[in-house]
């Protein structure tokens, strides 16, 4: 076998570069925990870092780029978490491995409300937030979810009617080839009904209505998959 070709390390600029990328996200991610995606300002990071806002231009090329990388960051820890959570160990069933992802999905979320929101709450104006390189970050999340179901397979559920049918083989023919479109039909409720439940929660609604969101997120686990 041929030997691999050495790769060359960084450069002290390469180096230097990824630095101060890294601090002007982490800085954008303090101010979205602050003041949320509207509040993201390249002149107020830039001030905080002791730079220019112009300076900072060298790095991202615009503050929707910015916003861009952080929500590609997000998707990517996200699955990540997913990934780690409900990976296939060795004894542990679909529906079990099903329920810890969709808990590992809740405590990222209450972990990182500010990055939930970011990734699912209003898009900015002039933002476009199904960019390719938006929809193909979000997969890697749903992908999780997918390759549960389809273990654990509903063979007596319809097909979906169409042009939802197609709709949804397009989707997957795209993203996740091999899902047929009643389990792809599943993964979307499923999500619809997750994410709806977490959002409620970081907006604080069962809070204000006196009730323990840990039992009714347990509650609702216990019907998302029938």
């Amino acid at each position: 076998m041929p030997a691999m070709p050495a790769v060359e390390p960084p450069t002290m600029r390469e180096r230097y570069r990824a630095q101060v990328r890294d601090e002007v996200k982490q800085a954008a991610l303090r101010q979205l925990a602050a003041s949320g995606p509207a509040g993201l300002s390249v002149a107020a990071i830039g001030k905080q870092l002791g730079v220019s806002g112009p300076a900072l231009y060298r790095y991202f090329a615009s503050r929707d780029e910015l916003l861009t990388e952080l929500v590609i960051d997000a998707y990517h820890d996200l699955a990540d978490a997913l990934r780690a959570a409900a990976g296939p160990p060795a004894g542990m069933q679909p529906r079990a491995r099903f329920e810890v992802l969709a808990r590992a999905y809740r405590s990222w979320a209450l972990a990182q409300p500010h990055r939930y929101r970011l990734l699912y709450g209003p898009p900015l104006p002039g933002y476009d937030p199904h960019a390719q390189r938006l929809v193909d970050a979000s997969q890697a999340a749903m992908n999780q979810l997918l390759g549960i179901l389809r273990e654990l397979q509903d063979r007596t559920a319809p097909p979906p009617p169409q042009p939802l049918a197609s709709q949804l083989t397009a989707w997957t023919r795209a993203h996740n080839p091999g899902i047929d479109p009643a389990t792809a039909l599943r993964a979307v409720l499923i999500w619809s009904r997750l994410h709806g439940l977490v959002s409620l929660e970081i907006a604080g609604n069962f809070a204000s209505m006196g009730i323990d969101p840990d039992q009714v997120f347990e509650t609702q686990l216990g019907t998302l998959t029938t």
